[in-house]
């Protein structure tokens, strides 16, 4: 029998609602700072309670929202096409390694283990994508390098799948004459939800926030990505802040409320997809338990 514990209850409330407030609590005051007034930032600091309001830094970004929305869609197929791709490289490589009757099983892994914890270096790796493949100045650019495929990932998949699925179901589907597309499809892409939306969701901010592809691989700002464009956003309002600086003319730069306006449109769809995974979490772990 199960004994309610009052105060351990309430204690438990009162610290799951402090790590709320906690988590919440940056974002709001990013969101605070970037409607707060240049010149009171630059007397009091940021804060929750701003003196004077001022949406002088959303002004400054909407001057340049045809550049904005452009590159929010290249971000938009680049996250959505590498998502995709990366979540089935990763199941595709990680189910033969769960299988205990493959060939070189133990090698393979071992040698997958050894690509986190080394690599060719920056000058190789940018000459054989720039040079042998082709792809610098080029949206690919954008999606194959350092993001498509993820050891830490296939590992994550592989110890999922061998700790959660039961070997007895899949020998049992490959008696009922299943074959290895139909276990992977029907058995053990069900059942690995959770994981599958775990990866999925760390696939995508790895997406969205990456910016140092543009920067290798791109000279044209044609296929910047939003994180590439608000960079060069922020980069250009420091230029114009120090040349009205010294003027005469009474022109006042938003520069740092529009950096945290430029965090505030970038963190935004982060915040408004994980919901949505957090609901495939729920569902993944529903279809993946085994029912009697």
């Amino acid at each position: 029998m199960i004994t309610k514990n009052k105060p351990f209850t309430i204690c438990m409330y009162f610290l799951m609602a402090f790590m709320t407030i906690a988590c919440i609590f940056p974002f709001l005051l990013l969101f605070m700072s970037s409607i707060t007034d240049e010149a009171c930032l630059a007397q009091n600091g940021y804060s929750m309670f701003p003196e004077k309001f001022s949406l002088d830094a959303y002004k400054f970004l909407w001057t340049t929202r045809s550049s904005l929305l452009h590159s929010l869609k290249i971000s938009l197929i680049v996250t959505t096409v590498g998502v995709c791709c990366n979540v089935a490289m990763t199941v595709l490589f990680a189910y033969p390694l769960s299988r205990r009757s493959l060939p070189g099983r133990n090698f393979i892994s071992l040698f997958l283990f050894f690509t986190m914890l080394f690599n060719g270096g920056m000058v190789p790796t940018y000459m054989i994508y720039a040079n042998v493949l082709k792809i610098k100045n080029t949206i690919w650019a954008l999606i194959v390098p350092y993001l498509l495929m993820n050891a830490f990932y296939v590992i994550t998949m592989r110890t999922y799948i061998n700790s959660n699925i039961a070997e007895e179901i899949i020998e049992a589907a490959k008696i009922d004459g299943a074959s290895e597309t139909q276990v992977l499809t029907r058995i053990v892409l069900p059942l690995s939800r959770p994981v599958i939306a775990t990866i999925a969701l760390l696939s995508m901010i790895s997406y969205w926030n990456n910016w140092t592809n543009g920067v290798y691989f791109l000279s044209s700002d044609k296929l910047y990505g939003v994180q590439n464009f608000l960079n060069e956003i922020i980069t250009n309002a420091m230029y114009l802040a120090t040349k009205t600086s010294g003027s005469s003319m009474s022109v006042q730069i938003p520069s740092v409320g529009t950096r945290m306006a430029i965090a505030v449109i970038a963190v935004l769809p982060v915040l408004m997809a994980y919901p949505f995974f957090q609901k495939s979490f729920v569902k993944g772990i529903t279809l993946g338990s085994v029912k009697g």
